[in-house]
């Protein structure tokens, strides 16, 4: 929950000069207010935008909800599905983050579905048990194959704002456990995912995480409000 249409505007503007001809994958996620500002600020360039959440339900009386169409209608492209404050500030189960990722999927969306442990469980050495469940729930409702049209980002709680990052052989292992959990049920769907680190990724970091072979991008948090760090990081992806 940052900007303003003032702040925006140059943040929008340095993000697309900057990353314009990179080969990578490049998305903003803004907050429902800005979404028609990204739309005009990004259309005919290499950025695709989305949202930070997204309703599970499709309409309906759920004031203050935004819903998939909704999105739709200022032409996102993605929508961030159970992000680890969704979960852990606003009450947003296993079971909800399912109901979402499918109401994403159905409108036309591609959920970038969060997983990741706290602190706490990893200390008690059950990230991947935490990080297997949650998908399990997403994958006992929509399918496996319904993967094939998503992104998945692993974040540590632990690691996001507080300045500690995962190594990137502790990253890798969570990564590798992911494609596995998801090869299980379907090897094509698998090898083409791409599956996220989202804690803490910098400029500094952001092409030794990348080189892992399971880490095939981040979903960046503080470092994307810094137009000359998200554009770093964009080049080390690329």
């Amino acid at each position: 929950m940052h900007g303003n249409l003032a702040v925006n505007a140059d943040l929008l503007s340095g993000v697309k000069t900057g990353v314009a001809g990179m080969g990578a994958e490049v998305a903003v996620c803004v907050p429902y207010p800005y979404l028609d500002q990204a739309r005009q600020a990004l259309s005919g360039s290499n950025v695709a935008w989305g949202a930070q959440d997204v309703s599970e339900h499709a309409q309906g009386a759920y004031t203050g909800e935004v819903s998939a169409g909704m999105l739709k209608d200022f032409a996102c492209r993605y929508a961030i599905i159970g992000h680890s404050e969704r979960r852990s500030y606003y009450g947003d189960t296993d079971a909800i983050v399912a109901a979402k990722f499918e109401a994403a999927l159905k409108a036309g969306l591609v959920p970038i579905l969060c997983v990741g442990e706290t602190l706490d469980e990893r200390e008690k050495n059950i990230t991947t048990e935490v990080v297997t469940r949650q998908l399990d729930v997403v994958i006992a409702r929509c399918g496996c194959a319904a993967l094939g049209g998503a992104v998945v980002a692993y974040e540590p709680v632990w690691a996001i704002g507080t300045g500690r990052t995962a190594s990137p052989e502790q990253a890798q292992e969570v990564h590798a456990t992911i494609r596995a959990r998801i090869r299980r049920d379907d090897a094509a769907v698998a090898d083409k995912l791409q599956i996220l680190y989202g804690g803490s990724m910098k400029p500094n970091n952001a092409k030794e995480l990348m080189a892992q072979p399971d880490i095939d991008g981040g979903l960046i948090g503080g470092a994307a409000l810094v137009v000359a760090d998200f554009v770093a990081i964009c080049a080390a992806a690329a």
